[in-house]
């Protein structure tokens, strides 16, 4: 009687461990897309591996990496490392990188000229308002000759690399109005600017025709400078559930997820 005491209690035991697991919850913040969307491809064989997956969605650059400190989500997937080293800067915070994704182009948009050629003295060109991506933008601009900057600016080879400012245009032949946006602005604005330098992300939520860009920056270093990354906080980086995510995000079936579903529009990272 005794014995058959003892495993009833093993079984359990057993039956309470495996239903915690089960019921083991996982919320990563991200943009809509393609992050949200790739996330629910996911969310399927994370739940045979008994991980609830939830996603949570938002419209801005700043919310997914406080609300990451503050710990009202586990994990990010929306960002790149010299935006994630910006933040950590900034903030003094410690968030780390897990795995690289997927890739965004980055392009020059506009719904007014056809070429680059056509660009007007004294034209409104939009670039996004936070440091990384404005800056981005303006190595972009600087790329095709529309102005040049002071010395030193170049594409990162390192996340940590500097990255310009407004105050870093050296000549602008011209006579740009250079105008800071909020990145999600920007595909609403394109009627009121020139130029728009667009994250690949706003593009693809916007439904605008990509091909149609005038530039596009694809980003595609062999360095994953600008590579979107999973996200989380220092101490939870060797968590089972975390690496579980970092596993099907890096999965050959979500590469061709990727592949397949975005048609070129974005690129896997590994």
């Amino acid at each position: 009687m005794h014995f058959l005491k003892r495993i009833a209690f093993a079984v359990g035991v057993s039956t309470i461990a495996l239903h915690a697991f089960a019921n083991q919850t996982i919320t990563i913040g991200a943009s809509a897309t393609p992050h949200g969307v790739i996330l629910e491809h996911i969310k399927p064989e994370l739940a045979k591996q008994g991980i609830d997956l939830k996603i949570k969605i938002y419209s801005d650059y700043i919310q997914p990496n406080a609300q990451l400190v503050s710990k009202k989500i586990d994990a990010n997937y929306y960002q790149y490392r010299p935006f994630l080293n910006q933040f950590n800067s900034k903030t003094q915070s410690h968030l780390v990188p897990i795995v690289p994704v997927h890739i965004e182009p980055f392009v020059l948009y506009s719904t007014k000229i056809n070429n680059l050629k056509q660009i007007s003295q004294g034209a409104t060109v939009a670039i996004p308002s936070d440091p990384v991506n404005g800056g981005r933008g303006l190595l972009l601009l600087s790329k095709l000759n529309l102005i040049t900057l002071k010395p030193g600016f170049r594409q990162p080879i390192l996340p940590t690399d500097p990255l310009p400012t407004v105050r870093d245009i050296a000549t602008n032949p011209k006579n740009l109005k250079i105008k800071e946006l909020d990145s999600a602005m920007l595909p609403r604005i394109l009627n009121q600017v020139e130029l728009a330098a667009l994250n690949g992300n706003y593009v693809l939520e916007a439904k605008l025709d990509i091909k149609k860009s005038l530039y596009i920056e694809r980003g595609q270093d062999g360095k994953n400078i600008w590579a979107e990354y999973l996200v989380t906080r220092p101490e939870d980086q060797n968590n089972p559930a975390i690496k579980k995510v970092a596993q099907a995000l890096n999965s050959a079936d979500t590469r061709q997820f990727i592949i397949k579903n975005f048609k070129g529009e974005i690129y896997p990272a590994f």
